[in-house]
């Protein structure tokens, strides 16, 4: 060989091995806490737990606790987190290593690694489910961004919004001192509860210590938004969805690097790594929104108190009505109740309850109804709310009242508008010359009305007034002080600049009919809702049985007293908050299994199986002190399941709905 090649073949070799040193010195364990726990995104209940790995020399900086890792797990390559470095492993064999840090940020916080594990338990799930709820998805480019600092905190006036509310001096006091008060708050007309909870929110990031407040949908976040920017502008971030995946990550790394310690969003943001947590609020805890349709299902309201004890952080739980949950709190001693006096309720409005025409005439708007209207039109704007969105929700035959049927599919006929022949709403036939199948009659009526019929109605009583209409996609934010009619759908009331002088609330009969546990309670939720958006002064008028006792409790603006009635007819009868409750749902085999492997604490009930969509349920039944054992089954059973790969069945640990 040539001396000038031998010379490269020696260099090359030499270039080699000096890599190979590198990289095998790469690969030597990190000489500081070489053992990385993580939990491995794998959604395998027998596996729910942190596995180690080693780490490498490379990574020793970057993997730390929080971190975003790549490992082996199973032959593939899988996400995780690093939930803690240690120094020794309880392994006997050689440890897998790291194999990439895919972001040294440290987006887990501990607090939330052991609230994933607190939730995972109480809800018979997995950490791996409970921690896609936590963390939103990485977003690399926003990352490389700082998070700007927060300004000084302004120098703040005493509180005003709270001054008639009984305790509340107390309850602002305790926040200011530092302390962890709990309450529970109910809301009155003429309250503007988003500038209470801005108060509140303020008192307490004024000691130094960061705040969450979780409310049902971006409409309430804009309005908590909106006074905090008015408070503490620029102190704040809001964890929705709707700036789309990088605005949020970029909102959710200030909240993790301590930029930002003012949280206001919807459920997921029960989750947020906030820095020195001093309070916790919820709005509305009764709103279906604030239960997780994804597993392990978990409530934001019980995501918060177990934040709250866990963290030793002030709680408040506000609305305008109360979850017997919330009167449950407040009669456990957990929490002090924070209410309006009665003389102040009676001077802020007038609610009464006029009984409903008979629903065989053309209208459903009785007189006191219709009088309250048309004052309230003289001096601004008036509320309508109506359960049901659309036209004609539901036909029958004008003669004999049987149900409208499709002749080609036996489905409901409806109606979408004033000039739209009927057709059916599971197939589409349209049915230009429909006619009754039992009496051959060929005229229609619709016993259930949508908004957009209410509309119509309303417009033809009062001529020259303008209607307004905000439901599915076209609800209408805010409405100014014009004396307009506002018919609304639950939910979509828009909110008037001074408040409206009159709120009706037609078809109450039509809430209560729900076939569910909570009727009674949503319904009354639902009124209240509407209610409250009334001026101080105004008219609330309910159309419906004056004897109902939820209607009462409307009359008498007493969320209290109802829920408290609530929670005594629901102990009779072993139901939640009283019991716990545990739905498994699967094929009737699966169910089968369930049953044999199960190991029931004593007292539990079993009551089942029972078809459920294309499936079958059974609901699992315990006293409230047995819910932890019932817990700890329900997850042993998953385990078992899960490393016996038998078929899976979804478990609901306290459902909402039953």
């Amino acid at each position: 060989m040539l001396p000038g090649l031998r010379a490269a073949v020696d260099d090359a070799k030499a270039k080699a091995a000096a890599t190979r040193r590198r990289k095998a010195a790469a690969w030597q364990p990190a000489e500081t806490d070489p053992v990385a726990r993580v939990l491995v995104d794998i959604a395998l209940a027998h596996l729910d737990r942190p596995f180690d790995y080693a780490v490498p020399t490379a990574m020793a900086q970057s993997a730390v606790p929080g971190a975003r890792v790549k490992v082996r797990f199973a032959g593939q390559d899988v996400d995780g987190y690093v939930v803690e470095r240690a120094s020794t492993t309880d392994h006997t064999g050689a440890l897998q290593p790291l194999r990439r840090v895919v972001s040294p940020e440290p987006v887990l916080a501990p607090e939330i690694v052991e609230l994933s594990e607190v939730l995972a338990r109480r809800y018979a799930g997995a950490r791996s489910d409970v921690l896609r709820l936590a963390v939103p998805p990485r977003h690399a480019a926003t990352e490389k961004v700082d998070s700007p600092p927060a300004p000084a905190p302004p120098d703040l006036d005493a509180p005003t919004a709270w001054s008639a509310v009984e305790h509340a001096d107390a309850f602002l006091r305790r926040l200011g001192a530092g302390e962890a008060p709990r309450a529970v708050w109910s809301a009155a007309p003429g309250d503007d509860w988003p500038a209470m909870v801005a108060e509140a929110v303020a008192t307490t990031y004024a000691t130094g210590r960061g705040v969450l407040v979780c409310v049902p949908d971006r409409r309430d976040v804009a309005r908590v938004d909106a006074a905090l920017a008015h408070l503490l502008p620029g102190h704040h971030v809001c964890l929705t969805a709707d700036g789309g995946p990088a605005a949020r990550y970029r909102d959710f790394l200030a909240v993790c690097r301590g930029a930002r310690r003012i949280v206001v969003g919807t459920r997921s943001a029960a989750f947020a790594p906030v820095h020195d947590l001093g309070l916790v609020v919820i709005w509305d805890d009764g709103d279906d929104l604030h239960a997780e349709p994804r597993a392990p299902y978990p409530h934001t309201r019980e995501v918060l108190l177990l934040r709250a004890g866990q963290q030793g952080t002030a709680a408040l739980l506000g609305g305008v009505a109360r979850t017997p949950e919330a009167e449950q709190l407040v009669a456990s001693g957990w929490a002090h109740e924070l209410t309006v006096p009665r003389q102040v309720l009676r001077s802020r409005a007038r609610v009464e309850v006029v009984p409903a025409e008979d629903r065989s005439v053309g209208t459903r708007v009785p007189r006191a109804a219709y009088d309250a209207i048309r004052r309230g039109l003289a001096g601004g704007p008036v509320l309508v709310q109506t359960p049901r969105a659309g036209y004609a929700a539901s036909l029958a035959c004008d003669t004999c009242r049987a149900p409208a049927r499709c002749v080609v599919c036996t489905g409901p006929l409806v109606v979408d508008g004033p000039a739209v022949p009927p057709h059916c709403r599971w197939c589409g036939h349209v049915e230009p010359a429909w006619a009754c199948s039992t009496c051959g009659g060929h005229g229609l009526r619709a016993p259930v009305r949508g908004e957009a019929r209410t509309a119509e109605e309303l417009g033809r009583m009062f001529p020259g007034t303008t209607v307004r209409s905000s439901s599915g996609d076209r609800v209408v934010d805010r409405v100014s002080a014009s004396p307009d009619l506002v018919v609304a759908t639950v939910g979509a009331e828009p909110v008037a600049e001074e408040g409206y002088a009159a709120v009706v609330v037609l078809d109450t009969w039509l809430s209560l009919a729900r076939a569910d546990l909570r009727a009674a309670e949503e319904a009354l939720r639902r009124w209240f809702n509407a209610a409250v958006l009334v001026r101080p002064g105004g008219h609330v008028v309910a159309v419906g049985d004056p004897a109902h006792p939820a209607l009462q409790a409307l009359v008498r603006w007493d969320p209290a007293g109802f829920a408290r009635r609530e929670v005594h007819e629901r102990s009779q009868a072993h139901l939640p908050p009283a019991a716990r409750l545990a739905t498994v749902t699967g094929d009737l085999g699966a169910l089968d299994d369930v049953l044999h492997l199960l190991d029931l604490p004593d007292g539990a009930e079993v009551l089942g199986p029972v078809p459920a969509d294309d499936e079958h349920r059974v609901l699992l039944r315990v006293p409230r002190s047995s819910g932890e054992a019932l817990s700890r089954s329900l997850g042993d059973l998953q385990r078992v399941r899960s490393a016996r790969k038998l078929d899976p069945v979804r478990i609901q640990v306290d459902p909402l709905t039953i």
